[in-house]
């Protein structure tokens, strides 16, 4: 039979989505079932969303859980082809926006609304009558993040725990006070969520969870140090040993140039590029911007927040914008509402050539990536970085910083126009606006020298970012984790990972899997991470 996995996230597209996270959870759990295992989704059951499962059916009432009763429904998402949980409790989720308000503010028991899914994930892998248990939990950031320690009180140590870091510098950090509505038994509280005086759910995970992966290479490296660990590095550098580096995936059925169902009669590929053009013309007109192709069209499409860089564009792009007459700009995104204003202001100062989106459509998302010619993506830190993969795979250059993920998939050997034609992007050290203002700068002469361009299309369109690279790593952890179960299509032979004087299995130890590097298991003791 196969290995029976529960993802436990806030997020899943198409359920529930305000970012990449929704992405990252959904594509992986397609990815495994691919691979032969048996995943499936539970998600709070927030506003509507119920409304998107076909045949959903009530599971359970499950009492005594923060903040009351819920039920649990199942039914399933066909557009993943994946059965689905739901934890539904009005109080808790029935409301317009998935974290915050519609004015931007975080809702006040959100350590309540979430402990209660952290708390529904255990009970879940404690039995839950009508439901088979699940051999893996495997939980996405802070909001699942209680899970591990909630099975320890219910004493369920056969079913494993894998916690995946999206970012670390959201961590679902409470007043001690919220200690006492979320379920935890207070031997727990000043050891495991402790945090100078508050409460910190992320803390909790990383120490209980069996294995901690983290969602690209250079990022595994980088939490462990004071400037991106946010005030858990000390933390994370004690499970250093467990720490698996798993390059995150993106879905390249939905983000195909050549079948994109957003982009319908419109398809595009490395070999045939005249349709990349007629988007670029339909973005043009869909931002109310001179349509043509001897402009340079610049997108930014992000979460407007400071570590996006939001406010270091805002300085930014006014001077790029008097420095190449041929540049526009369109920007799509939400966020920080004083970096809303900014960027509408520079479209207000420079009508015809910059215009702004406030929010977030999927379809607006895929004519973005597919008709720009240039992704300004800078960002202060960034674990991945799925917004540059997509639009790599439009023929869209992605100017991003060397940071996190971004440094381990942008290809910049550069500085000069020869080694460019082997790149895929341009990628700029520093937070200032004037590094920005460089980068943009060495965008558009590269851009001004077309063979190189073109060679450098080529290139970031025929790169590999699917979840395909990415679930035989998953399907080796979770070996390592439950030898006793069969995962899929790994042969038996490789099924015998040694164990550590714990008991735990030793993830340094999972064998290698035909196709996989060793070194994605960067994170390993004894290891050198990469």
């Amino acid at each position: 039979m196969a290995l029976k996995i529960l993802a436990v996230s806030s997020e899943a597209f198409p359920l529930a989505k305000t970012g990449g996270l929704g992405d990252a959870v959904s594509g992986m759990a397609q990815a495994l079932q691919a691979a032969g295992a048996q995943p499936g989704l539970l998600l709070p059951g927030y506003d509507g969303v119920l409304q998107k499962l076909s045949s959903p059916r009530e599971v359970a009432r499950l009492e005594g859980l923060p903040g009351g009763a819920a039920t649990l429904m199942a039914g399933r998402c066909t557009e993943l082809g994946l059965g689905v949980l739901l934890l539904c409790n009005d109080a808790l989720y029935g409301r317009e926006g998935l974290y915050m308000d519609a004015e931007g503010r975080e809702y006040e028991d959100n350590a309540v609304r979430f402990a209660a899914l952290s708390h529904a994930a255990a009970r879940i892998a404690a039995g839950v009558p009508g439901l088979a248990r699940p051999d893996i939990v495997h939980v996405h950031d802070w909001h699942a993040a209680l899970t591990p320690l909630c099975m320890r009180q219910l004493q369920v140590h056969d079913t494993r725990t894998v916690l995946t870091l999206h970012n670390v510098a959201f961590q679902g950090v409470f007043a001690r006070e919220a200690a006492r509505d979320i379920g935890v038994q207070s031997r727990f509280v000043d050891e495991d969520l402790e945090y100078w005086g508050r409460i910190n759910l992320l803390k909790a995970g990383i120490r209980h969870a069996d294995l901690i992966t983290v969602v690209s290479r250079n990022y595994a490296n980088e939490i462990l140090t004071p400037r991106f660990g946010c005030g858990l590095e000390d933390v994370l550098g004690e499970r250093r040993g467990d720490l698996v580096s798993i390059p995150n995936g993106i879905d390249t059925a939905l983000w195909n140039p050549a079948a994109d169902a957003y982009l319908p009669g419109y398809p595009f590929s490395p070999g045939d590029m005249r349709n990349k053009a007629a988007c670029k013309r339909q973005l043009q007109r869909r931002f109310g911007l001179p349509e043509g192709n001897g402009t340079t069209l610049m997108a930014m499409g992000s979460r407007l927040t400071t570590q996006k860089m939001a406010d270091v564009a805002a300085q930014a792009l006014p001077e790029a914008l008097d420095a190449h007459p041929e540049l526009q700009l369109c920007i799509v995104g939400c966020g920080e509402k004083p970096l809303e204003a900014a960027l509408r202001e520079v479209a207000r100062r420079y009508p015809g050539r910059c215009a702004v989106h406030i929010g977030f459509d999927e379809a607006l998302a895929h004519l973005l990536h597919a008709g720009a010619d240039v992704l300004l993506h800078g960002s202060r830190f960034e674990p991945f970085g799925l917004t540059p993969l997509y639009s790599m795979r439009y023929g869209t250059i992605p100017i991003g910083s060397r940071v996190g993920g971004m440094a381990d998939t942008i290809l910049d050997p550069g500085p000069g126009a020869g080694a460019m034609r082997a790149a895929t992007g341009v990628l700029f050290e520093g937070e200032t606006t004037q590094d920005m203002l460089a980068a943009i700068g060495r965008a558009m002469r590269l851009r001004a020298t077309p063979d190189v361009w073109r060679a450098m299309q080529q290139n970031a369109m025929k790169t590999d970012f699917s979840w395909a690279r990415a679930a035989p790593a998953y399907m080796q952890i979770y070996q390592a984790l439950r030898p006793d179960v069969a995962v899929g299509r790994v042969p038996e032979a490789q099924r015998a990972p040694r164990r550590v004087a714990s008991g735990r299995p030793a993830p340094r130890h999972a064998p290698v899997l035909p196709g996989v590097r060793a070194d994605t298991l960067v994170g390993a003791r004894g290891a050198t991470a990469a």
